[in-house]
């Protein structure tokens, strides 16, 4: 060990020549990796240290269509500090003639509000006195997209119902707003809780959110007291959270972002560990006679390898090192480009578990690229070594190549338990595996065809076809290089493609123009005529809402059931439910009968086929769902297939009629109509029916898209990440094989060839090589996405030809520009020096 550490420290003294792209091609996955799991970290500090300001309390209790009762409330406010809110959506109408009506995200508070931290405004002023009546007029603040929307300015007032506020403030910012902010089709307005009372919004089955919120004793156990509220009312039917349940949504949505993201990013990791198996092989090529020489002086195989083997774990560590150092650096850079966009503030730190994922993996990953070329290395004889054989023709024996397959395993395995969703990560390990495998078969499938081409009558096209099958030929070393990086790239353009058409271009052309939501009973005879007033109005879709929470699947509690994370969406929240006769318009029956039109038998419930498959429902199985406070269990009669993008009033539920149309509830509506009519509707409704909100397909649309373009903002740049990688890897699997090149390049000039001649060969050869490469990305990366769109979204899956074509061209530029910057570098070179050393 001792001569290896001397004989490795005397080798670099010669500096990291050579592998300078070894260093950056791991430098920059680890940089990745660190930098997205230290922010994600830096998030969750945050949701840890502000989790009372963005609950809203140290206890929240929420409930729909309805509050609590006096007893309830006197209940809540024996356990301490009490304050209540009420969030809805309404239309907000500008009393000046210019103003703009606009649908807004309704907060009526009490004055106690908020019990943590600040809200802010802008002009630095009190909520209390903001929000105060002056004058027989309530006071109001919004969010300064509100002034736009609606073009207003502070001291202009508007109607909310039927109540008339005046905008005193700008909101700066809303401790406990969290993710609702991605989640709103408006901006917010907020105003007192007395003056929504006087609004006449508050009605029997109105969607009104009712918000509880407890502010504890120093010393109180918020969850000693959400055990006392369940044991008091188990049937309230409200919502209890606690302090661990602070940003619940947040936390989901980050997990999900940050694992994809972390995914890719350890993908480009891997693209570049190729790198480093070209960087390794390129270096052991010109120390042939070197490790010749110390053979033939009797160095035994296993002082070669440490030997190598120290230099390259040295370099390693400097490589993740570096990358380390700059991704811990990162989020720092950017909180400061991007936290007014972030709905928690970061702690932003230095946490040593992110960097030390990311270090492991830069080490599992070079250690494992590193191992293939060194040991064949080590079993070439010194004899063939002296004759300058390729250092990567030698085979591995089958102790080698298991002790490759631990790493390989070792690197999956941490791969799987470090992430989030295991599942998901084994399935990133199994892809990664088949991309390992599939580019070398598709290489060799390749030199298969350019061999039995046959002999074109152009010289040049025929040694260049030549030179993809012969022995030592780049081909496999470039289409795994490149096409890694390209595969990434495809398959998150795919992906971020498809989720586009799901939103613009699958939209039907004969899709509704508004939706109307908490239309009451009583008010639909007059609605309905005043949209058939219209001119240009289509007919009206009306369709009974309710909302309920899942409380009992199976008989068993849903806290006893496992339910898969892609489905935990239905059992946290409110779902919207209905009663219907008869089947709704845009699903389809796939198990099981639809009940008589005039049923009036025991509850009977069609539900989402993808849903009871995620809960382990069948037909016959029971649901039990919580509305208004009373538990409706049902049996499921029928299993449907929704069809969402057909813009249909559609539900997960579905109740036979007996029950729940004796509930009060409202009425959700969908209408069509021409271009030239919508404005029309707009303000027949919203000057008719002040309750009633209004919701614009193109808006709820745009937002969608606004919210899916930031996402797809960071999966671009970390696919271009990947390919930034795989030009790295690129440049240096041409270095790799720059001294055959050379050869090549001097044996031609001595046989008469042009230097124009010379350059056109090679020309040919990296342009196949170009095309064929991206030929197979745009199939394993097609592939991936399809799996993702299809299997994992459950969506509909679309091929989108710009991206094959923006890869075939990207690709082969790529592959010509580094081949040919190569062969330049081998036309200067002057046939003597060269022939001599033959």
């Amino acid at each position: 060990m001792n001569l290896a550490f001397r004989l490795a420290r005397r080798e670099m003294r010669s500096g990291l020549g050579g592998f300078r792209l070894f260093i950056a091609c791991l430098a920059l996955g680890v940089t990745a990796i660190a930098a997205i799991l230290s922010f994600s970290r830096a998030i969750e500090e945050g949701l840890r240290a502000d989790a009372r300001e963005i609950l809203g309390g140290d206890v929240a209790v929420s409930l729909l269509y309805r509050e609590a009762t006096p007893e309830q409330m006197a209940f809540l406010r024996e356990r301490g500090q009490f304050v209540r809110w009420i969030d809805s959506r309404a239309m907000a109408r500008p009393l000046k003639p210019d103003g703009r009506t606009t649908l807004v995200q309704l907060k009526a508070v009490e004055q106690a509000y908020p019990l943590y931290g600040t809200l802010e405004l802008k002009d630095g002023g009190s909520l209390a006195e903001a929000l105060a009546r002056r004058d027989g007029v309530w006071g109001a603040v919004v969010e300064e997209a509100a002034l736009r929307r609606m073009n207003l300015v502070l001291g202009d007032r508007l109607r909310i119902g039927e109540v008339t506020v005046e905008v005193r403030g700008v909101i700066a910012r809303e401790p406990d707003r969290g993710l609702n902010a991605f989640a709103s089709l408006g901006p917010r307005l907020m105003m007192s809780f007395e003056a929504v009372i006087d609004s006449g919004l508050v009605q029997p089955g109105s969607l009104l959110n009712w918000e509880y919120r407890l502010r504890l004793a120093p010393g109180g156990s918020d969850m000693a007291t959400i055990q006392a509220l369940t044991t008091r009312y188990p049937d309230a039917g409200w919502r209890v959270r606690g302090l661990a349940d602070a940003g619940g949504g947040i936390r989901n949505w980050l997990d999900r972002l940050t694992q994809f993201i972390g995914l890719v990013g350890l993908a480009s990791l891997l693209v570049g560990g190729v790198g480093v198996g070209n960087a390794i092989s390129s270096f052991l090529a010109g120390r042939l006679h070197t490790i010749a020489t110390l053979k033939c002086l009797g160095a035994p195989e296993r002082l070669v390898f440490t030997t190598y083997f120290l230099q390259l774990a040295a370099l390693a560590i400097l490589g993740v090192a570096i990358g380390v150092a700059v991704g811990a650096g990162l989020p720092f850079v950017a909180e400061a480009l991007i936290a007014d966009l972030l709905p928690v503030r970061a702690r932003i730190s230095l946490y040593f578990r992110p960097l030390a994922i990311a270090a492991v993996f830069g080490l599992l990953v070079s250690l494992l690229f590193a191992l293939v070329p060194l040991m064949r290395a080590r079993r070439v004889p010194a004899a063939t070594l002296m004759r300058g054989a390729v250092v990567g023709q030698g085979r591995l024996v089958w102790r080698d190549a298991l002790a490759i397959g631990a790493v390989a395993m070792t690197l999956a395995a941490f791969t799987i338990f470090t992430s989030d969703s295991r599942r998901i990560a084994a399935w990133f390990v199994l892809g990664a595996v088949g991309a390992f495998i599939a580019f070398p078969l598709l290489a060799r499938l390749v030199m298969l065809a350019a061999a039995r081409a046959g002999k074109p009558r152009l010289a040049g096209l025929r040694l260049a076809l030549a030179n993809l099958h012969r022995p030592g030929a780049p081909t496999p070393i470039v289409m795994l290089s490149l096409g890694l990086g390209l595969t990434v790239l495809v398959a998150t353009a795919l992906i971020e493609g498809n989720l586009r058409e799901q939103l613009m271009r699958r939209i039907p052309s004969d899709a509704p123009a508004f939706f109307f939501v908490d239309i009451q009973s009583t008010q639909m005879p007059a609605f309905e005529k005043a949209i058939a007033a219209v001119s240009g109005a289509g007919a009206l879709d009306k369709v009974p809402s309710l909302r309920g929470r899942i409380v009992r699947i199976g008989g068993k509690s849903v806290n006893e059931i496992a339910v898969p994370s892609e489905s935990r969406w239905a059992v946290e929240g409110d779902r919207g439910v209905t009663y219907s006769a008869t089947p709704p318009e845009g699903s389809r029956i796939v198990a099981g009968e639809w009940w008589p039109v005039d049923y009036r038998g025991p509850q009977l419930i069609s539900f989402d086929e993808a849903l009871a498959k995620a809960f382990g429902l069948g037909l016959g199985d029971t649901i039990t769902v919580n509305v208004l406070g009373r538990d409706i269990e049902a049996r499921i009669a029928s299993l449907r297939r929704i069809e969402w993008t057909t813009l249909a009033i559609n539900f997960v539920f579905v109740y036979s009629p007996g029950t729940l149309d004796r509930a009060p509830h409202t009425f959700l509506a969908t209408v069509k109509s021409t271009p030239e009519a919508e404005d029309a509707i707009f303000k027949a409704v919203t000057d008719q029916f002040p309750n009633v909100t209004v919701v614009r397909i193109r808006d709820a649309i745009e937002t969608a898209t606004g919210v899916l373009g930031n996402i797809g903002l960071a999966t671009r740049v970390i696919g271009f990440l990947s390919i930034l990688a795989g030009v790295l890897v690129l440049a240096g699997a041409m270095l790799a094989t720059q001294r055959r090149r050379v050869h090549e390049a001097v044996v031609m000039k001595v046989l008469g060839a042009t230097r124009a001649r010379i350059a056109g060969i090679f020309a040919w050869e990296f342009a196949f090589l170009g095309l064929a490469t991206a030929v197979a990305a745009l199939g394993v990366g097609t592939l991936g996405a399809w799996l993702v769109v299809s299997r994992l979204m459950g969506l509909d899956w679309t091929f989108l030809p710009t991206v094959a074509v923006a890869v075939a061209l990207g690709a082969m530029a790529l592959t010509l520009a580094f081949g040919l910057a190569g062969t330049l570098a081998a036309l200067r070179q002057r046939p003597l020096a060269l022939l001599r050393n033959e």
